[in-house]
């Protein structure tokens, strides 16, 4: 009922910690609630509506993050690529996508393989979303005048080996994160782009200088989550023509091709789906890509070599895992693919 709408607000800026005062201006908040042996992390964030204000919450079950490489859906020679990126002892590399495509999940499986005695491994974050043991772990405070880019200053004089910033957002903290790569520390971010490639444009966006970029960066990781398709009532169907002419270029017989759908059932809800996994773009910054980003070269000409060295994109990723049946060619296309206008 309407009635009860300012009442369950303030409760709710109660619990995460938000000023029940200010109605004018969106808010941002936190809490944490048990709920039968479970505890849930839930951010809030609060919007002045012209009927009052609306709330949103994002609910978080500590218990079922994936923080392990071995269960993000990468395939082996991505897990190896990846691998091979973040034992380097120095440079940065980010995690890119939009917002809930897993990018938190991804850092936080990266510094658990990461994590062992022998590194000293901080993070500033926006905010701490999971706790990781070992692991010293700082919160963006901007009343306080804690941001990424002073956590950043201080971080450097606490010796670390491993350097994880939540989200480079403007050219300071872009700045300072490069020097602390070039200094001798492995840097991990993430960026809002639409692939992999992109990543540099949005620096160069940004003003980062080429010769930076291209000094301090050694891999960049785009990536999605698609759902995954319900195997107790999962069917093999042939496509339609008009399907095949839009994924052609992916499949290289295209005739003997066949995917599967599934109708939906009680184990799944009659949803036809159960759970996510993601897919993935990768690209290592090789000697000529490092040529190409001191030219300023534009986004396709940085994607057209990083295919020409390996890279698999985010449609041919999910193309796979389509014809593999994990997911659905339609939940592909509506997660990886543009469409046109």
């Amino acid at each position: 009922p309407k009635g009860l709408q300012p009442a369950v607000i303030s409760r709710v800026k109660i619990m995460s910690g938000m000023d029940i005062a200010e109605r004018r201006k969106p808010q941002d908040g936190r809490m944490v609630i048990g709920i039968r042996d479970r505890e849930y992390d839930i951010r809030v964030s609060t919007l002045p509506d012209i009927f009052g204000e609306k709330v949103v919450l994002r609910i978080l079950d500590k218990k079922s993050i994936l923080i392990s490489l071995d269960k993000l859906g990468l395939d082996e020679n991505e897990r190896s690529i990846i691998e091979s990126l973040i034992y380097q002892p120095y440079g940065m590399i980010l995690v890119t996508g939009p917002t809930g495509s897993g990018k938190t999940t991804t850092l936080y499986s990266i510094l658990n393989k990461l994590n062992d005695a022998t590194r000293n491994i901080v993070t500033v974050e926006d905010p701490v979303e999971y706790e990781l043991e070992g692991i010293n772990q700082t919160a963006v405070n901007v009343r306080a005048g804690y941001t990424f880019a002073t956590g950043m200053r201080h971080i450097l004089r606490q010796d670390p080996d491993v350097i994880m910033i939540g989200e480079i957002r403007d050219l300071e903290t872009a700045e300072i994160a490069i020097q602390a790569a070039l200094t001798g520390h492995l840097v991990l971010s993430t960026l809002h782009t639409n692939n992999a490639p992109g990543a540099i444009n949005r620096l160069l966006d940004m003003n980062v200088e080429p010769f930076l970029i291209s000094a301090s960066l050694i891999g960049i990781i785009a990536q999605r989550l698609v759902r995954k398709l319900c195997p107790y009532c999962r069917q093999d169907y042939t496509p339609s023509e008009d399907l095949m002419k839009e994924i052609s270029e992916y499949i290289p017989e295209p005739k003997k091709v066949k995917f599967a759908k599934s109708s939906g059932c009680e184990r799944c809800k009659n949803l036809g789906y159960y759970r996510r996994t993601g897919i993935f773009e990768i690209v290592r910054i090789t000697p000529q890509m490092k040529e190409l980003i001191l030219k300023r070269a534009t986004e396709k000409e940085v994607t057209d070599l990083a295919i020409r060295e390996g890279m698999h994109t985010l449609q041919q990723s999910g193309v796979v895992k389509a014809l593999q049946k994990i997911t659905s060619i339609e939940e592909v296309m509506r997660v990886a693919f543009v469409k046109k206008i």
